[in-house]
């Protein structure tokens, strides 16, 4: 039976960022990590890809060329936990062990639980940002729109980045206006909450965008199933439990998403089936040797690249305190960060903690749109999260 010091399960953005800054803390640490895939995907670039300014293989390196140098790489699935034995065991390779745990395998997209979706995604109109397999689909139907209803969603639920529904609705409103067939296109923006966006002070700039740019939000509006024969997309209404229907020529569906199911099916999880960590210490609320950061876990923050950023330092200076027998050094204070694409050239970038204030990083007001911002996102973000952030410099 495998044994390893610190065992990660998930090597995406948290899981390879974890090691590496463990590595650069500590080169005599046994880590492994778990890890199918053998394609890593820097997805916040799929809004652009879905949008056309990207090729889908810009946003992919290989797996194997991402793990830092010393780690175990374990190609292998996870079936299930066991932290009262410190174990779990996986699809190929059977039990390991560990001393100290952290599960960071990302979030789960549920494309059956919209009645349609999976047999229709990639065709006939209907296209999604959320997969490798079908981004490619969105700017496909986007260019080929020239009339009819324009309709994007955003479900009940966690979601990669909040704001990612909205994105991929402005940049096609802005190619339909640079086409000159504006005029012939209505478009919907529905949600299931009851607002554009979390944050008073960027909800407020984004209501004046979605306004300005002449998308209709529908609000309270969850996607249940998509016709795609007769291209009607069927809704249930939040609150009165209606059922709508809302025709389209187009539709890009942001699916629902939730913890993987060997996560919440597991000891580990608590409320949503999330990893249950405590939200400042990333540390698990009842095994103290089990850690969580990322989309997977319970932290009540939006789940995006840009917190985990923030939350890797902090578990890797609470897990290397840990192994001394010394108190959590570090606090985690809910950090994250939403690029909200508004057209070709301009970017809202909103950045804010736990509590709703806004924690920007540069001195002027970044609720303003901007093209420097857009820069920053084409060019800036993804340099960054290569070179720097998955070799644990930042």
């Amino acid at each position: 039976m495998a044994h390893h010091q610190v065992l990660i399960v998930g090597g995406g953005t948290a899981g390879i960022t974890v090691a590496a800054r463990l590595r650069n803390a500590d080169s005599s640490l046994d880590i492994a990590i778990i890890e199918p895939s053998d394609k890593h995907y820097y997805q916040p670039l799929w809004t652009l890809v879905g949008g056309g300014v990207f090729e889908p293989e810009e946003s992919g390196r290989e797996e194997a060329d991402l793990i830092p140098y010393g780690v175990q790489w374990i190609k292998d699935r996870v079936d299930s936990f066991d932290p009262n034995t410190n174990s779990l065991t996986t699809r190929e390779s059977g039990t390991i062990t560990y001393d100290y745990l952290i599960v960071a395998p990302g979030i789960q997209i549920n494309w059956d639980q919209v009645k349609g979706l999976k047999e229709s995604v990639g065709k006939d109109g209907v296209c999604s940002n959320y997969s490798i397999d079908t981004v490619a689909s969105t700017w496909k139907f986007v260019r080929e729109l020239k009339q009819g209803v324009a309709l994007f969603t955003q479900p009940a639920g966690a979601v990669k980045c909040g704001g990612a529904p909205q994105k991929i609705c402005y940049l096609a409103e802005d190619h339909f206006r640079r086409s000159g067939v504006r005029d012939q296109i209505e478009v919907i923006f529905t949600l299931a909450g009851p607002r554009l966006f979390a944050v008073d002070r960027y909800r407020e700039v984004l209501e004046k965008v979605a306004q300005r740019k002449g998308v209709e939000p529908r609000f309270r509006h969850n996607l249940v199933e998509i016709r795609s024969a007769s291209k009607e997309a069927i809704y249930r209404h939040m609150d009165t439990d209606e059922e709508i229907v809302i025709k389209y020529d187009m539709i890009h569906v942001t699916p629902p998403m939730s913890a993987p199911d060997f996560v919440s099916s597991s000891e580990l999880a608590g409320e949503g089936g999330w990893v249950d960590v405590d939200k400042h210490t990333l540390q698990h609320t009842r095994f103290a040797n089990v850690y969580a950061l990322g989309d997977a876990s319970s932290l009540p923050t939006s789940k995006t690249g840009a917190a985990i950023r923030k939350q890797a330092p902090v578990l890797v200076a609470n897990l290397l305190a840990a192994m001394k027998h010394q108190p959590a050094p570090a606090s985690y204070d809910g950090y994250t960060s939403c690029p909200v694409v508004t057209g070709y050239d301009s970017l809202v970038l909103a950045e804010f903690d736990y509590s709703g204030q806004p924690a920007e990083t540069f001195p002027f007001d970044q609720a303003k749109e901007r093209f420097s911002m857009f820069m920053l996102k084409k060019f800036g973000l993804p340099a960054l999260y290569w070179h720097g952030m998955l070799r644990g410099r930042v």
